[in-house]
Protein backbone atom coordinates (compact mmCIF):
# COMPACT_ATOMS: atom_id res chain seq x y z
CA UNK A 1 0.00 0.00 0.00
CA UNK A 2 2.80 2.13 1.23
CA UNK A 3 4.52 1.46 -2.09
CA UNK A 4 1.67 2.28 -4.18
CA UNK A 5 1.02 5.87 -2.54
CA UNK A 6 4.70 6.83 -3.24
CA UNK A 7 4.31 5.79 -6.78
CA UNK A 8 1.19 8.02 -7.14
CA UNK A 9 2.72 10.70 -5.33
CA UNK A 10 6.33 10.05 -7.84
CA UNK A 11 3.64 10.47 -10.97
CA UNK A 12 1.95 13.14 -9.70
CA UNK A 13 5.14 15.50 -9.23
CA UNK A 14 6.02 14.28 -12.21
CA UNK A 15 2.70 15.16 -13.52
CA UNK A 16 2.39 18.78 -12.26
CA UNK A 17 6.22 19.44 -13.86
CA UNK A 18 5.04 18.39 -17.12
CA UNK A 19 1.66 20.29 -17.31
CA UNK A 20 3.82 23.25 -16.53
CA UNK A 21 6.36 22.98 -19.26
CA UNK A 22 6.84 25.60 -21.53
CA UNK A 23 5.22 24.75 -25.50
CA UNK A 24 7.54 23.01 -27.57
CA UNK A 25 8.52 25.73 -30.23
CA UNK A 26 8.54 23.51 -33.24
CA UNK A 27 4.77 22.55 -32.47
CA UNK A 28 4.04 26.42 -31.37
CA UNK A 29 5.57 27.55 -34.92
CA UNK A 30 4.08 24.63 -36.88
CA UNK A 31 0.56 25.60 -35.42
CA UNK A 32 1.25 29.16 -36.18
CA UNK A 33 2.23 29.34 -39.95
CA UNK A 34 -1.31 26.78 -40.33
CA UNK A 35 -2.54 30.12 -38.38
CA UNK A 36 -1.41 32.29 -40.59
CA UNK A 37 -1.72 30.08 -43.30
CA UNK A 38 -5.79 29.96 -42.94
CA UNK A 39 -6.43 33.51 -41.88
CA UNK A 40 -4.82 34.14 -45.53
CA UNK A 41 -7.25 31.55 -46.87
CA UNK A 42 -10.14 32.94 -45.18
CA UNK A 43 -9.82 36.53 -46.08
CA UNK A 44 -9.39 35.86 -49.35
CA UNK A 45 -12.92 33.72 -49.63
CA UNK A 46 -14.92 36.23 -47.55
CA UNK A 47 -13.80 38.96 -49.68
CA UNK A 48 -14.43 37.13 -53.08
CA UNK A 49 -18.06 36.10 -51.61
CA UNK A 50 -18.61 39.55 -50.37
CA UNK A 51 -17.24 41.18 -53.75
CA UNK A 52 -19.91 39.29 -55.61
CA UNK A 53 -22.74 39.94 -53.18
CA UNK A 54 -24.79 43.54 -53.52
CA UNK A 55 -24.53 44.72 -50.55
CA UNK A 56 -25.73 48.56 -50.01
CA UNK A 57 -24.64 49.36 -47.02
CA UNK A 58 -21.52 49.25 -44.21
CA UNK A 59 -23.81 47.93 -41.19
CA UNK A 60 -24.03 44.10 -42.12
CA UNK A 61 -20.37 44.18 -42.18
CA UNK A 62 -20.04 45.24 -38.30
CA UNK A 63 -22.66 43.07 -37.61
CA UNK A 64 -21.03 40.47 -39.51
CA UNK A 65 -17.71 40.77 -38.07
CA UNK A 66 -19.63 40.49 -34.59
CA UNK A 67 -21.66 37.61 -34.84
CA UNK A 68 -18.80 35.46 -36.17
CA UNK A 69 -16.20 36.84 -33.59
CA UNK A 70 -18.61 35.66 -31.22
CA UNK A 71 -19.01 32.33 -32.58
CA UNK A 72 -15.85 31.44 -32.71
CA UNK A 73 -15.43 32.27 -29.44
CA UNK A 74 -17.64 29.58 -28.61
CA UNK A 75 -15.13 27.12 -30.57
CA UNK A 76 -12.22 28.49 -28.70
CA UNK A 77 -13.83 27.76 -25.49
CA UNK A 78 -14.96 24.56 -26.75
CA UNK A 79 -11.28 23.67 -28.20
CA UNK A 80 -9.50 24.36 -24.43
CA UNK A 81 -12.58 22.99 -22.16
CA UNK A 82 -13.82 20.13 -24.68
CA UNK A 83 -10.49 18.74 -26.27
CA UNK A 84 -8.67 18.20 -22.77
CA UNK A 85 -9.89 15.37 -22.69
CA UNK A 86 -8.41 13.43 -25.73
CA UNK A 87 -5.27 14.35 -24.73
CA UNK A 88 -5.48 13.57 -20.57
CA UNK A 89 -5.12 9.33 -21.57
CA UNK A 90 -1.17 9.96 -23.56
CA UNK A 91 0.41 12.85 -20.59
CA UNK A 92 -1.05 10.41 -17.99
CA UNK A 93 0.70 7.19 -19.03
CA UNK A 94 4.06 9.32 -20.26
CA UNK A 95 3.39 8.41 -24.12
CA UNK A 96 3.31 11.88 -25.30
CA UNK A 97 4.74 14.64 -23.59
CA UNK A 98 1.96 17.22 -22.80
CA UNK A 99 3.31 20.05 -25.48
CA UNK A 100 3.62 17.74 -27.91
CA UNK A 101 0.37 15.91 -27.44
CA UNK A 102 -1.82 19.26 -27.10
CA UNK A 103 0.03 20.30 -30.68
CA UNK A 104 -0.91 17.18 -32.28
CA UNK A 105 -4.46 17.04 -30.79
CA UNK A 106 -5.06 20.37 -32.32
CA UNK A 107 -4.18 19.25 -35.78
CA UNK A 108 -6.17 16.13 -35.54
CA UNK A 109 -8.79 18.46 -34.58
CA UNK A 110 -8.61 20.41 -37.18
CA UNK A 111 -8.84 17.25 -39.93
CA UNK A 112 -11.94 16.55 -37.87
CA UNK A 113 -13.67 19.68 -39.13
CA UNK A 114 -12.22 20.25 -41.99
CA UNK A 115 -13.78 16.55 -43.56
CA UNK A 116 -16.78 17.26 -41.21
CA UNK A 117 -19.89 16.44 -43.48
CA UNK A 118 -22.02 18.92 -42.04
CA UNK A 119 -24.52 16.32 -40.83
CA UNK A 120 -24.63 17.65 -37.24
CA UNK A 121 -24.74 21.13 -37.99
CA UNK A 122 -27.64 21.06 -39.36
CA UNK A 123 -29.62 18.35 -37.07
CA UNK A 124 -28.93 20.65 -34.09
CA UNK A 125 -30.38 23.95 -36.15
CA UNK A 126 -33.67 21.98 -36.33
CA UNK A 127 -34.34 22.32 -32.51
CA UNK A 128 -34.81 26.07 -33.19
CA UNK A 129 -38.31 27.36 -33.87
CA UNK A 130 -38.55 27.07 -37.34
CA UNK A 131 -40.31 31.02 -37.18
CA UNK A 132 -36.47 32.01 -35.96
CA UNK A 133 -34.94 30.08 -38.59
CA UNK A 134 -36.69 31.77 -41.45
CA UNK A 135 -36.29 35.60 -40.12
CA UNK A 136 -32.77 35.27 -39.29
CA UNK A 137 -32.25 38.63 -40.60
CA UNK A 138 -34.39 40.08 -38.39
CA UNK A 139 -33.97 41.44 -34.75
CA UNK A 140 -35.31 38.25 -33.56
CA UNK A 141 -33.19 36.22 -35.48
CA UNK A 142 -29.85 37.97 -34.37
CA UNK A 143 -31.14 37.81 -30.50
CA UNK A 144 -31.20 34.30 -30.83
CA UNK A 145 -28.26 33.41 -32.45
CA UNK A 146 -25.99 36.04 -29.88
CA UNK A 147 -28.29 34.50 -26.76
CA UNK A 148 -27.78 30.66 -27.35
CA UNK A 149 -23.87 31.56 -28.08
CA UNK A 150 -23.10 33.67 -25.40
CA UNK A 151 -24.75 31.70 -22.71
CA UNK A 152 -22.95 28.51 -24.13
CA UNK A 153 -19.53 30.23 -23.81
CA UNK A 154 -20.55 31.72 -20.41
CA UNK A 155 -21.35 28.48 -18.68
CA UNK A 156 -18.21 26.77 -20.53
CA UNK A 157 -16.24 29.30 -19.23
CA UNK A 158 -17.87 28.55 -15.81
CA UNK A 159 -17.54 24.90 -15.84
CA UNK A 160 -13.57 25.23 -17.45
CA UNK A 161 -12.79 27.60 -14.48
CA UNK A 162 -13.88 25.07 -11.59
CA UNK A 163 -12.26 22.43 -13.21
CA UNK A 164 -15.55 20.32 -14.00
CA UNK A 165 -15.69 18.18 -17.23
CA UNK A 166 -18.62 19.60 -18.64
CA UNK A 167 -19.94 18.83 -22.12
CA UNK A 168 -19.71 21.51 -24.78
CA UNK A 169 -22.69 19.51 -26.52
CA UNK A 170 -24.86 19.65 -23.56
CA UNK A 171 -24.24 23.33 -23.25
CA UNK A 172 -24.89 24.20 -26.60
CA UNK A 173 -28.49 21.99 -26.61
CA UNK A 174 -29.48 23.68 -23.14
CA UNK A 175 -29.04 27.13 -25.26
CA UNK A 176 -31.29 26.35 -27.76
CA UNK A 177 -34.13 24.69 -25.95
CA UNK A 178 -33.68 28.10 -23.56
CA UNK A 179 -34.18 30.28 -26.82
CA UNK A 180 -37.01 28.04 -28.27
CA UNK A 181 -38.72 28.07 -24.72
CA UNK A 182 -38.42 31.96 -24.57
CA UNK A 183 -39.60 32.54 -27.99
CA UNK A 184 -42.78 30.58 -27.59
CA UNK A 185 -43.58 32.06 -23.44
CA UNK A 186 -43.06 35.64 -25.31
CA UNK A 187 -45.26 34.74 -28.25
CA UNK A 188 -47.34 32.64 -26.49
CA UNK A 189 -51.18 33.97 -28.25
CA UNK A 190 -49.64 33.81 -31.38
CA UNK A 191 -49.10 30.63 -32.15
CA UNK A 192 -45.41 30.93 -32.36
CA UNK A 193 -43.42 27.39 -32.10
CA UNK A 194 -40.88 26.66 -29.70
CA UNK A 195 -38.84 23.66 -29.27
CA UNK A 196 -38.81 20.74 -31.57
CA UNK A 197 -39.32 18.39 -28.67
CA UNK A 198 -39.41 14.91 -31.25
CA UNK A 199 -35.78 16.06 -32.44
CA UNK A 200 -34.62 17.40 -29.46
CA UNK A 201 -35.72 13.78 -27.35
CA UNK A 202 -33.81 12.19 -29.97
CA UNK A 203 -30.59 14.83 -29.39
CA UNK A 204 -31.28 14.22 -25.73
CA UNK A 205 -31.16 10.56 -25.89
CA UNK A 206 -28.42 10.44 -27.47
CA UNK A 207 -26.61 12.88 -25.28
CA UNK A 208 -27.85 10.40 -21.89
CA UNK A 209 -26.72 6.78 -23.64
CA UNK A 210 -23.52 7.89 -24.97
CA UNK A 211 -21.62 8.37 -21.42
CA UNK A 212 -23.61 5.07 -20.31
CA UNK A 213 -22.11 3.21 -23.62
CA UNK A 214 -18.42 4.77 -22.55
CA UNK A 215 -18.54 3.40 -18.91
CA UNK A 216 -20.21 0.23 -19.72
CA UNK A 217 -18.01 -0.67 -22.84
CA UNK A 218 -14.44 0.78 -21.49
CA UNK A 219 -14.95 -1.41 -18.50
CA UNK A 220 -16.05 -4.92 -20.93
CA UNK A 221 -13.02 -3.99 -23.06
CA UNK A 222 -10.61 -3.85 -20.62
CA UNK A 223 -12.16 -7.15 -18.49
CA UNK A 224 -11.50 -8.61 -22.06
CA UNK A 225 -8.16 -7.66 -22.99
CA UNK A 226 -6.84 -9.28 -19.68
CA UNK A 227 -7.80 -12.13 -20.80
CA UNK A 228 -6.62 -12.28 -24.62
CA UNK A 229 -3.72 -9.56 -24.17
CA UNK A 230 -1.45 -11.70 -22.03
CA UNK A 231 0.93 -8.38 -21.92
CA UNK A 232 1.53 -7.64 -18.08
CA UNK A 233 3.30 -4.10 -19.03
CA UNK A 234 0.14 -3.14 -20.42
CA UNK A 235 -1.88 -3.23 -16.99
CA UNK A 236 1.05 -1.23 -14.85
CA UNK A 237 0.63 2.43 -14.07
CA UNK A 238 3.21 4.47 -15.75
CA UNK A 239 7.06 4.41 -13.90
CA UNK A 240 8.53 7.78 -12.92
CA UNK A 241 9.06 9.53 -16.62
CA UNK A 242 9.63 6.51 -18.60
CA UNK A 243 7.48 5.93 -21.77
CA UNK A 244 5.45 2.95 -22.29
CA UNK A 245 6.80 0.30 -24.88
CA UNK A 246 6.45 1.05 -28.65
CA UNK A 247 3.47 -0.97 -29.26
CA UNK A 248 1.98 0.51 -26.60
CA UNK A 249 2.81 3.86 -27.23
CA UNK A 250 1.59 3.42 -30.63
CA UNK A 251 -1.52 2.57 -29.22
CA UNK A 252 -2.04 5.15 -27.06
CA UNK A 253 -1.66 7.56 -29.96
CA UNK A 254 -3.50 5.94 -31.77
CA UNK A 255 -6.57 6.92 -29.60
CA UNK A 256 -5.51 10.34 -28.81
CA UNK A 257 -5.26 10.61 -32.80
CA UNK A 258 -8.89 8.99 -33.08
CA UNK A 259 -10.99 11.32 -30.32
CA UNK A 260 -9.34 14.10 -31.70
CA UNK A 261 -10.18 13.67 -35.11
CA UNK A 262 -13.89 12.77 -34.43
CA UNK A 263 -14.22 15.39 -31.57
CA UNK A 264 -13.45 18.17 -34.28
CA UNK A 265 -15.80 15.84 -36.64
CA UNK A 266 -18.67 16.21 -34.29
CA UNK A 267 -18.42 19.19 -31.52
CA UNK A 268 -16.74 21.32 -34.25
CA UNK A 269 -19.82 21.02 -36.61
CA UNK A 270 -22.41 22.84 -33.69
CA UNK A 271 -20.83 25.87 -34.38
CA UNK A 272 -20.51 25.91 -38.05
CA UNK A 273 -24.28 25.49 -38.43
CA UNK A 274 -24.49 28.31 -36.67
CA UNK A 275 -22.22 30.54 -38.33
CA UNK A 276 -24.26 29.65 -41.52
CA UNK A 277 -27.30 30.84 -39.74
CA UNK A 278 -25.37 34.41 -39.18
CA UNK A 279 -24.20 34.40 -42.65
CA UNK A 280 -27.82 33.64 -44.09
CA UNK A 281 -29.22 36.48 -41.76
CA UNK A 282 -26.30 39.31 -42.63
CA UNK A 283 -24.97 38.51 -45.91
CA UNK A 284 -27.81 36.37 -47.68
CA UNK A 285 -27.16 37.38 -51.43
CA UNK A 286 -23.75 35.84 -50.79
CA UNK A 287 -24.87 32.79 -48.55
CA UNK A 288 -28.40 31.99 -48.53
CA UNK A 289 -28.30 29.52 -51.59
CA UNK A 290 -25.23 27.41 -52.45
CA UNK A 291 -23.63 29.36 -55.37
CA UNK A 292 -21.09 26.24 -55.73
CA UNK A 293 -23.49 24.47 -57.55
CA UNK A 294 -22.90 23.65 -61.04
CA UNK A 295 -25.23 24.33 -63.90
CA UNK A 296 -25.61 20.23 -64.23
CA UNK A 297 -26.54 20.20 -60.75
CA UNK A 298 -29.30 22.80 -60.73
CA UNK A 299 -30.47 20.83 -63.95
CA UNK A 300 -30.67 17.76 -62.30
CA UNK A 301 -32.74 19.74 -59.31
CA UNK A 302 -35.19 21.00 -61.82
CA UNK A 303 -35.73 17.24 -63.00
CA UNK A 304 -36.27 16.36 -59.40
CA UNK A 305 -38.72 19.38 -58.86
CA UNK A 306 -41.23 18.59 -61.57
CA UNK A 307 -41.47 14.66 -60.42
CA UNK A 308 -41.96 16.28 -56.75
CA UNK A 309 -44.21 18.32 -57.87
CA UNK A 310 -46.42 15.65 -60.14
CA UNK A 311 -46.12 13.18 -57.41
CA UNK A 312 -47.78 16.15 -54.78
CA UNK A 313 -50.35 17.19 -56.89
CA UNK A 314 -51.85 13.02 -56.99
CA UNK A 315 -52.05 13.41 -53.03
CA UNK A 316 -53.77 16.80 -53.14
CA UNK A 317 -56.68 16.88 -50.70
CA UNK A 318 -59.59 17.94 -53.21
CA UNK A 319 -61.37 19.89 -50.19
CA UNK A 320 -57.84 22.05 -49.91
CA UNK A 321 -58.21 25.42 -50.98
CA UNK A 322 -55.12 27.67 -51.81
CA UNK A 323 -54.69 30.54 -49.55
CA UNK A 324 -52.38 33.52 -50.46
CA UNK A 325 -49.35 32.48 -48.28
CA UNK A 326 -48.49 28.76 -49.36
CA UNK A 327 -45.00 29.34 -46.99
CA UNK A 328 -46.99 30.14 -43.88
CA UNK A 329 -49.22 27.20 -44.44
CA UNK A 330 -46.23 25.28 -45.00
CA UNK A 331 -44.82 26.49 -41.90
CA UNK A 332 -47.91 25.85 -40.08
CA UNK A 333 -47.24 22.04 -40.87
CA UNK A 334 -44.23 21.80 -39.20
CA UNK A 335 -44.89 24.13 -36.27
CA UNK A 336 -47.76 21.50 -35.31
CA UNK A 337 -47.07 18.19 -37.16
CA UNK A 338 -51.04 18.50 -38.69
CA UNK A 339 -51.88 17.55 -41.80
CA UNK A 340 -54.50 19.99 -43.00
CA UNK A 341 -56.64 19.84 -46.07
CA UNK A 342 -54.53 22.49 -47.95
CA UNK A 343 -51.13 21.35 -46.76
CA UNK A 344 -49.94 19.52 -49.94
CA UNK A 345 -51.39 21.64 -51.96
CA UNK A 346 -49.44 24.45 -50.59
CA UNK A 347 -46.44 22.48 -50.34
CA UNK A 348 -46.89 21.84 -53.85
CA UNK A 349 -47.16 25.56 -54.58
CA UNK A 350 -43.72 25.76 -53.09
CA UNK A 351 -41.84 23.24 -55.30
CA UNK A 352 -43.50 24.63 -58.00
CA UNK A 353 -42.55 27.83 -57.83
CA UNK A 354 -39.17 27.46 -56.91
CA UNK A 355 -38.61 24.78 -59.76
CA UNK A 356 -40.37 28.07 -62.12
CA UNK A 357 -37.95 30.43 -60.60
CA UNK A 358 -34.97 28.28 -60.76
CA UNK A 359 -35.42 27.63 -63.52
CA UNK A 360 -35.49 30.88 -65.48
CA UNK A 361 -32.30 31.57 -64.09
CA UNK A 362 -30.58 28.05 -64.33
CA UNK A 363 -28.03 29.16 -61.99
CA UNK A 364 -28.63 29.64 -58.26
CA UNK A 365 -26.17 33.10 -58.06
CA UNK A 366 -27.99 33.71 -60.99
CA UNK A 367 -31.45 34.56 -58.83
CA UNK A 368 -31.64 38.13 -58.28
CA UNK A 369 -29.99 39.52 -54.92
CA UNK A 370 -33.54 40.31 -53.26
CA UNK A 371 -35.04 37.26 -54.46
CA UNK A 372 -32.29 34.89 -52.35
CA UNK A 373 -33.02 34.98 -49.51
CA UNK A 374 -37.33 34.50 -50.31
CA UNK A 375 -36.02 31.76 -52.53
CA UNK A 376 -33.71 29.67 -50.12
CA UNK A 377 -36.85 29.96 -46.73
CA UNK A 378 -39.50 27.97 -49.74
CA UNK A 379 -36.74 25.93 -49.84
CA UNK A 380 -35.90 25.32 -46.18
CA UNK A 381 -39.67 25.17 -45.75
CA UNK A 382 -40.36 22.52 -48.59
CA UNK A 383 -37.37 20.22 -47.17
CA UNK A 384 -38.60 20.35 -43.61
CA UNK A 385 -42.22 19.46 -44.65
CA UNK A 386 -40.73 16.43 -46.28
CA UNK A 387 -38.64 15.15 -43.40
CA UNK A 388 -41.46 15.39 -41.52
CA UNK A 389 -43.92 13.58 -44.10
CA UNK A 390 -41.43 11.39 -44.17
CA UNK A 391 -41.71 10.17 -40.88
CA UNK A 392 -45.96 9.76 -40.62
CA UNK A 393 -48.29 8.35 -43.00
CA UNK A 394 -49.05 10.65 -45.77
CA UNK A 395 -50.17 8.29 -48.02
CA UNK A 396 -47.22 7.95 -50.42
CA UNK A 397 -46.20 4.81 -51.97
CA UNK A 398 -42.68 3.46 -51.64
CA UNK A 399 -41.35 4.63 -55.58
CA UNK A 400 -42.90 8.24 -54.33
CA UNK A 401 -41.12 8.35 -50.86
CA UNK A 402 -37.55 7.77 -52.78
CA UNK A 403 -38.47 10.67 -55.55
CA UNK A 404 -39.13 12.59 -52.86
CA UNK A 405 -36.18 11.56 -50.79
CA UNK A 406 -34.09 12.64 -54.05
CA UNK A 407 -35.70 15.90 -54.31
CA UNK A 408 -35.62 16.82 -50.84
CA UNK A 409 -31.36 15.70 -51.66
CA UNK A 410 -30.98 18.53 -54.01
CA UNK A 411 -33.04 20.86 -52.17
CA UNK A 412 -30.68 20.60 -49.07
CA UNK A 413 -27.37 20.64 -51.42
CA UNK A 414 -28.52 24.07 -52.25
CA UNK A 415 -29.80 25.46 -48.61
CA UNK A 416 -27.62 23.80 -46.42
CA UNK A 417 -24.33 23.84 -47.18
CA UNK A 418 -20.46 25.13 -45.39
CA UNK A 419 -18.00 26.86 -47.16
CA UNK A 420 -14.60 25.81 -46.71
CA UNK A 421 -13.80 28.75 -45.46
CA UNK A 422 -15.62 28.27 -42.24
CA UNK A 423 -14.71 24.77 -41.19
CA UNK A 424 -10.91 26.32 -41.83
CA UNK A 425 -12.27 29.05 -39.62
CA UNK A 426 -13.65 26.77 -36.43
CA UNK A 427 -10.89 24.31 -37.08
CA UNK A 428 -8.47 26.89 -36.01
CA UNK A 429 -10.44 28.01 -33.09
CA UNK A 430 -10.87 25.00 -31.83
CA UNK A 431 -7.23 24.05 -32.33
CA UNK A 432 -5.86 27.47 -31.22
CA UNK A 433 -8.42 26.61 -28.18
CA UNK A 434 -6.96 23.25 -27.48
CA UNK A 435 -3.10 24.69 -26.82
CA UNK A 436 -4.35 27.55 -24.57
CA UNK A 437 -6.32 26.11 -21.76
CA UNK A 438 -6.35 22.41 -21.33
CA UNK A 439 -4.86 22.02 -18.04
CA UNK A 440 -7.63 21.75 -15.79
CA UNK A 441 -9.83 19.18 -17.37
CA UNK A 442 -6.40 17.01 -17.70
CA UNK A 443 -6.16 17.05 -14.44
CA UNK A 444 -9.71 16.03 -13.28
CA UNK A 445 -9.64 13.43 -15.83
CA UNK A 446 -6.14 12.34 -15.05
CA UNK A 447 -5.78 12.24 -11.41
CA UNK A 448 -9.46 12.69 -10.23
CA UNK A 449 -11.58 10.00 -11.12
CA UNK A 450 -10.10 6.91 -10.01
CA UNK A 451 -8.29 6.50 -6.83
CA UNK A 452 -5.66 5.18 -8.97
CA UNK A 453 -2.88 6.12 -11.44
CA UNK A 454 -4.42 5.67 -14.76
CA UNK A 455 -2.62 1.98 -16.49
CA UNK A 456 -1.87 1.94 -20.19
CA UNK A 457 -4.95 -0.81 -20.62
CA UNK A 458 -7.09 1.73 -19.19
CA UNK A 459 -6.35 4.87 -20.89
CA UNK A 460 -6.29 2.71 -24.74
CA UNK A 461 -9.79 1.37 -23.87
CA UNK A 462 -11.85 4.19 -23.13
CA UNK A 463 -9.86 6.40 -25.82
CA UNK A 464 -10.89 3.20 -28.21
CA UNK A 465 -14.41 3.44 -27.01
CA UNK A 466 -14.64 6.95 -27.16
CA UNK A 467 -13.45 7.15 -30.68
CA UNK A 468 -15.82 4.31 -32.01
CA UNK A 469 -18.73 6.55 -30.10
CA UNK A 470 -18.16 9.53 -31.75
CA UNK A 471 -17.61 8.08 -34.79
CA UNK A 472 -21.46 6.11 -34.95
CA UNK A 473 -22.87 9.23 -33.56
CA UNK A 474 -21.46 11.65 -36.23
CA UNK A 475 -22.65 9.09 -39.34
CA UNK A 476 -26.48 9.42 -37.43
CA UNK A 477 -25.82 12.81 -36.91
CA UNK A 478 -26.23 13.22 -33.94
CA UNK A 479 -24.55 15.78 -31.59
CA UNK A 480 -22.46 13.71 -28.29
CA UNK A 481 -20.47 14.65 -25.48
CA UNK A 482 -16.70 13.75 -25.90
CA UNK A 483 -15.78 15.17 -22.47
CA UNK A 484 -18.50 12.43 -20.35
CA UNK A 485 -18.20 9.23 -23.23
CA UNK A 486 -14.82 9.47 -22.23
CA UNK A 487 -14.59 10.67 -18.41
CA UNK A 488 -16.88 7.83 -18.02
CA UNK A 489 -15.06 5.59 -19.80
CA UNK A 490 -11.88 6.22 -17.61
CA UNK A 491 -14.60 5.54 -14.77
CA UNK A 492 -15.67 2.26 -16.39
CA UNK A 493 -12.00 0.96 -16.02
CA UNK A 494 -11.59 2.23 -12.99
CA UNK A 495 -14.66 -0.11 -11.68
CA UNK A 496 -13.94 -2.93 -13.95
CA UNK A 497 -10.64 -3.15 -12.97
CA UNK A 498 -11.27 -2.64 -8.94
CA UNK A 499 -9.34 0.37 -8.47
CA UNK A 500 -12.16 2.40 -6.81
CA UNK A 501 -13.55 5.61 -8.05
CA UNK A 502 -13.79 9.07 -6.35
CA UNK A 503 -17.33 9.75 -5.59
CA UNK A 504 -16.24 13.41 -4.62
CA UNK A 505 -15.29 13.80 -9.04
CA UNK A 506 -18.21 11.75 -10.25
CA UNK A 507 -20.62 13.01 -8.33
CA UNK A 508 -19.55 16.83 -8.75
CA UNK A 509 -19.39 15.16 -12.99
CA UNK A 510 -22.74 14.22 -12.14
CA UNK A 511 -23.90 17.17 -11.35
CA UNK A 512 -22.54 18.70 -14.06
CA UNK A 513 -24.42 16.87 -16.50
CA UNK A 514 -27.21 16.97 -14.96
CA UNK A 515 -27.50 20.84 -14.24
CA UNK A 516 -25.90 21.83 -17.37
CA UNK A 517 -28.96 21.51 -19.43
CA UNK A 518 -31.45 23.79 -17.17
CA UNK A 519 -28.83 26.02 -16.34
CA UNK A 520 -27.68 27.13 -20.19
CA UNK A 521 -31.45 26.97 -20.94
CA UNK A 522 -32.28 29.45 -18.19
CA UNK A 523 -29.32 31.34 -18.98
CA UNK A 524 -30.06 31.58 -23.04
CA UNK A 525 -33.56 32.28 -22.69
CA UNK A 526 -33.08 34.78 -19.76
CA UNK A 527 -30.63 36.52 -22.69
CA UNK A 528 -32.90 35.95 -25.15
CA UNK A 529 -35.94 38.04 -23.32
CA UNK A 530 -33.05 40.99 -22.91
CA UNK A 531 -31.93 41.60 -26.43
CA UNK A 532 -35.09 41.05 -27.71
CA UNK A 533 -36.38 44.22 -26.25
CA UNK A 534 -33.48 46.35 -26.41
CA UNK A 535 -33.64 45.35 -30.45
Amino acid sequence: MAATTATALSNTSLLDRKLKSSPSKTGIFAFLAALAAGVVYIVFHVTRDLDAASITSYAPYGLLALALLIALGFEFVNGFHDTANAVATVIYTHSLEPNIAVVWSGICNLAGVLLSSGTVAFAVITLLPVELILQVSSGAGFAMVFALLIAAILWNLGTWWLGLPASSSHTMVGSIIGVGIANQLMHMHSGTSGVDWEQAMKVLKALLISPLIGFLFAGMLILLAKQVAKFPELYEAPKDNTPPPLPIRALMVLTCTGVSFFHGSNDGQKGMGLIMLILIGTVPTAYALNHAVSPAQVQDFIVASEQAGRILDRHVDPRGILGSDARATVTDYIRTKQMQPDTILALRELVEDTDHEVALYKEFKAVPPNEQANVRNDMYVASEALRLMDKSNAGFTTDEKAALKIYKSKVDNATKFIPSWVKVAVALALGLGTMVGWKRVVVTVGERIGKDHLTYAQGASAGLVAMGTIFAADKFGLPVSTTHILSSGVAGTMAANGNGLRFKTIRNIAAGWVFTLPAAALLSGSLYWLFRHLS
